[in-house]
């Protein structure tokens, strides 16, 4: 449906315009390199290029250097700076230089400022100990351990109390713990540390031990705005610095990023003596555009060639979708992208998705906050799931209306359907009658999503001519008759009372089509002409045959049964309401009001997560795993970007 056409463009000239080649594929942004020996049968002559990139270390140096200075830049146009490899080097290392140099220095006191920070702290649990800490470390006789211990063991301590010098002197605490010291004579130190260790005490080194706390603290905080004075100093200097090369340094780097990525296609490039082959994808629509700037490069030969010629390749995939519904990109790509030759799914992602999730959480105001979430999220953070919320809010709302229902109010859209012609809204939602409804829709969406499935499984088939697959496959022409046949006789015999069920119509739409899903692989030889068609064994082939077929018949009912959770949600989310407006009812006043907006708040949050992951699987298990694989290449053309 929305799968790009590409196209092979080869490229064949002398290495010394290998560099022009491969600069002009970068700047079409349209060029998907592959790697040119594995399109030829006979490459011993061949070799690939295996130099080192010298721009990779020089671009990693600046963008080190970048992140240090906490700047980010973007890549810009360079088409005016041409500058050679020496310059580049040369400018890079002369700017890290002194930049470096100032970085350095600025971190070294920063480094000794956050020490000194520290220190404040630590000595600040020590502040109104009023003791002279200099004179209380040059003591001979005892010893002294400054630290916390935690407050559920300072309670233990009374389990000592015949030991007098296990004492613990409290100067300050906080959620967890006591600060404070004990100090024990030398001799008895290490049997006081042991005890105390046993308690989980955590010992505390003050590093500076020159005077009283007080004053320690004052001379430390002092220490400290001498050193962000000279921080601030050094941060002007490479503020000055870098408003100087700012404009220069973005050229720079984004040269240096060109240089690197056009340099990195040289790996798909195979060289034989002074030639080269240079092999890619392009899209259809840019192959005139491609070939008037090939033409303008003297000294090589080009030729472009439809995707089909590439027998032992598959084209990468290049996604081409309407804007409404490009955001749905995202489930597809997060599955797999589909092959060349595949059906590109996100149409029906799109519809489907959107339908199922509306009707599954139908409720207009819920419906509305959720758009403006979603945009909120598109907008403020770029999140691809943003763009998906909108429409899926807005299908909410819809339902929302169909459903009579707002923010759990049900009778809020009477006055509408009184103007249509209604005595009230035509759906109650909790009524059996409805309910039994409900169930019975959600069966009959199952039905019509599988028969979609299947008949995209066809086209799919017939587009990739595995035409085993499309038509004697389970969900193939033959899967199709069985599953529609076996659908419209048991809705005619059980519901219209149309006896439909006869001999003929059984055994030429049920059990025929039955038989050539049993035999598929067989039909689908013969079909091809295939001289072994026959299996090694019938008798394991025919058993084999049975075991799949039983599987594939409980599928269909499994695959079916799977969208009475549209129904079930519906009902759930009628019912998570219900109660909202129980405790609603038992709280009077402000507290009726704050019970609506939390149960609302908490219903919307929890059952939009719930539905988006339900109808997410809904489509990967009961639909796409009929008619779909996945196993696309992505297209990625040589872009020049930051990395």
């Amino acid at each position: 449906m929305a799968v790009s056409k590409v196209k092979i463009a080869s490229i064949i000239g002398v290495t010394d315009k290998l560099d022009d080649v491969i600069r002009l594929c970068g700047q079409t942004q349209y060029f998907h390199p592959d790697d040119a020996l594995s399109f030829y049968s006979d490459t011993r002559k061949f070799t690939t290029f295996t130099d080192a990139n010298p721009y990779s270390d020089i671009l990693q140096e600046l963008k080190s250097l970048l992140i240090r200075i906490g700047k980010d830049l973007d890549v810009v146009d360079t088409r005016r700076l041409d500058l050679p490899h020496y310059e580049l080097k040369n400018y890079v290392e002369r700017f890290s230089g002194r930049m470096d140099e100032l970085l350095n220095q600025k971190e070294a006191l920063e480094e000794l400022q956050e020490s000194y920070v520290k220190q404040t702290v630590e000595i600040g649990h020590f502040v109104g100990l009023n003791l002279d800490l200099k004179k209380l470390a040059e003591c001979k006789y005892i010893k002294f351990r400054f630290g916390r211990i935690p407050k559920e063991c300072y309670e233990k301590l009374s389990k000592y109390e015949d030991n007098p010098y296990v004492l613990f002197f409290q100067c300050t605490s906080d959620a967890t713990h006591y600060w404070g010291v004990y100090i024990a004579p030398v001799e008895y130190i290490q049997q006081v540390d042991t005890i105390f260790s046993g308690l989980y005490f955590e010992r505390l080194r003050v590093k500076a031990l020159e005077s009283t706390p007080e004053k320690m603290l004052q001379e430390l905080q002092e220490k400290i705005s001498e050193l962000k004075a000279q921080i601030a100093g050094l941060q002007k200097q490479i503020d000055d610095n870098w408003n100087q090369e700012a404009e220069k340094c973005q050229q720079v780097f984004s040269k240096l990023e060109e240089l690197d990525t056009y340099f990195n296609i040289r790996k798909y490039v195979a060289k034989h003596d002074n030639s080269f082959i240079l092999t890619g994808w392009i899209p259809e629509e840019d192959e005139e555009n491609f070939r008037e700037r090939l033409s303008k490069i003297d000294g090589i030969d080009y030729a472009v060639e439809d995707a089909s010629e590439a027998v032992r390749h598959t084209p990468p995939t290049r996604l081409v979708n309407k804007k409404l519904f490009k955001p749905f990109e995202f489930f597809v790509d997060m599955f797999g992208l589909p092959n060349y030759h595949e059906i590109d799914p996100t149409p029906f992602v799109a519809i489907t998705y959107v339908l199922i999730f509306g009707a599954m959480f139908g409720d207009f105001g819920h419906g509305v906050v959720l758009s403006i979430v979603g945009f909120l999220m598109w907008r403020l953070k770029k999140m691809s799931i943003g763009r998906i919320l909108i429409p899926c809010g807005i299908s909410s709302a819809l339902f929302g209306i169909l459903f009579g229902d707002c923010f759990g109010f049900e009778n809020t859209f009477n006055p509408l359907y009184q103007a249509m012609g209604f005595a009230e809204k035509p759906i109650h939602v909790m009524e059996p009658a409805t309910t039994n409804y409900i169930i019975y829709t959600s069966v009959g969406v199952g039905c019509v999503m599988v028969v979609i499935a299947m008949a995209l499984n066809i086209i799919s088939g017939l587009k990739q001519k595995k035409y085993a697959k499309a038509i004697f496959g389970p969900n193939g022409v033959a899967g199709l008759v069985f599953y529609g046949s076996l659908l419209v006789g048991l809705v005619l015999q059980m519901f219209a009372g149309i006896p439909v069920m006869n001999a003929a119509y059984i055994i030429c739409l049920i059990i025929l089509p039955l038989l050539c899903i049993w035999f598929n692989e067989v039909l689908g030889k013969l079909v091809a002409r295939d001289p072994d068609w026959k299996p090694e064994k019938w008798g394991d082939y025919i058993i084999q045959g049975f075991f799949e077929t039983f599987e594939t018949i409980l599928s269909y009912a499994t695959n079916t049964m799977s969208f009475l959770r549209v129904g079930a949600y519906v009902l759930v989310h009628a019912g998570m309401m219900l109660v909202v407006f129980t405790l609603a009812e038992m709280s009077s006043g402000i507290g009726y009001v704050l019970v609506l907006i939390v149960g609302n708040a908490f219903v919307m949050g929890l059952e939009a997560l719930l539905v988006a992951i339900q109808v997410l699987r809904l489509e990967y298990y009961e639909m796409f795993s009929r008619f779909y694989d996945g196993d696309g290449i992505p297209f990625h053309p040589v872009t020049v970007e930051k990395h």
